[in-house]
């Protein structure tokens, strides 16, 4: 099986891994393993990449022995063993082995500390890589504690699941210290399957949403993620999945498919805490059809149970919905009267007096991402 590998910036090696691995994620149902051959030596060339970039306590624990991949788990049963024992074990026991033959080429990172700089470290220190193994080992148990409390964090943060991402408390954040600030913010983001943020993107988060003047215009972006600021909370989006509005508009069906996996969806109910649409805008076959549109501009509607009137604008600013997602808004007309905004509000002379219709704007579950 062949796979894409697209740079997505971080070198061509990190994103074949990450080809590889989402594979492998395809084809793991639960309880499943995958068993992969990664030995001493691999560790102590992860650390040292590592180091090189950069990094901290997580990166320096290296590769765990086990984590979850997809639904199963990714075991690496070798990583006490270095690869001259399991070359000595191989050819005692008269086993093949294939070898790559991009290996050799040192214009990779990975090969070159493997043919240039590991047999120099071997030969001075030749215990060397157990001594990193000991370093991995206390990297790992100091993450451990240092996700505990960002777990902690994270629960007193108001976190919060979005039609469109994750937000939590810009204020709780405000209130932290920068170390666990920045503690709070990566685990968050890792744990929506979101791109972490390095450094530079640390540097920017402190200057552009904690320090400046917050309104919904700041955002700092990196990879597949956009942090945006909305109500003092602080949004985190995943770039691939904001609705967008497409040029041809989708036509009335009791659910309409829209772009980027949303949907808005009609269900006949007796009764709902909020207003229904009446049934009969889709029954009567003489009334002016339904369909959907997406803003223009100068839109006026009346909310049931409003005393007036007020522009859609104005409307979706009382509403407090976020300002990414405007734009992309169905709105339901039935001929030129706008009778329904997506799921947010049905207006005046069109809720039902008894059983009606319930919309729900909401993802589809082949979308992917919060």
């Amino acid at each position: 099986m062949s796979v894409h590998v697209e740079n997505s910036g971080r070198g061509i090696e990190d994103a074949a891994r990450e080809a590889r691995y989402k594979v492998f994620e395809q084809h793991l149902a639960e309880g499943d393993y995958l068993l992969t051959a990664h030995h001493g030596d691999d560790q102590t060339e992860t650390m040292l990449l590592r180091l090189m970039r950069g990094t901290g306590p997580r990166g320096l624990a290296a590769m765990a022995q086990q984590r979850p991949l997809g639904a199963g788990i990714l075991y690496r049963p070798l990583l006490s063993f270095m690869r001259a024992d399991l070359e000595a074990y191989a050819q005692a026991a008269d086993l093949s082995w294939v070898n790559d033959e991009s290996n050799a080429n040192d214009h990779y990172d990975r090969n070159y500390l493997r043919n240039q700089v590991m047999p120099l470290l071997r030969n001075r220190w030749p215990s060397f890589a157990n001594k990193w193994q000991q370093t991995a080992d206390l990297c790992a148990a100091n993450e451990a504690l240092i996700e505990e409390l960002a777990v902690q964090d994270l629960a007193l943060a108001d976190f919060n699941l979005e039609l469109v991402g994750t937000s939590i408390s810009l204020a709780y954040l405000e209130g932290l210290s920068v170390s666990r600030r920045h503690n709070l913010v990566r685990n968050w983001l890792r744990r929506q399957g979101l791109s972490t943020p390095e450094q530079q993107h640390l540097d920017q988060i402190e200057q552009q949403i904690i320090a400046a003047r917050q309104d919904a215009e700041t955002q700092v972006t990196w990879g597949n993620v956009s942090l945006r600021v909305y109500r003092n909370r602080v949004y985190a989006l995943p770039s691939a999945n904001l609705p967008s509005v497409p040029e041809i508009l989708p036509s009335f069906a009791p659910v309409i498919e829209l772009p980027s996996g949303f949907q808005l969806r009609f269900e006949l109910r007796e009764r709902d805490a909020k207003p229904l649409l009446k049934a009969d805008l889709l029954l009567k076959a003489d009334l002016p059809n339904l369909h959907c549109r997406f803003r223009q501009g100068g839109e006026r509607c009346k909310p049931t149970g409003r005393n007036h009137s007020q522009t859609l604008k104005r409307l979706l600013q009382d509403y407090g919905l976020e300002p990414w997602l405007r734009e992309s808004l169905p709105l339901i007309y039935s001929g030129d009267t706008l009778v329904a905004v997506a799921d947010l509000w049905i207006c005046e002379g069109y809720q039902a007096e008894a059983g009606g219709y319930c919309l729900k704007y909401e993802r589809t579950s082949k979308s992917t991402g919060s």
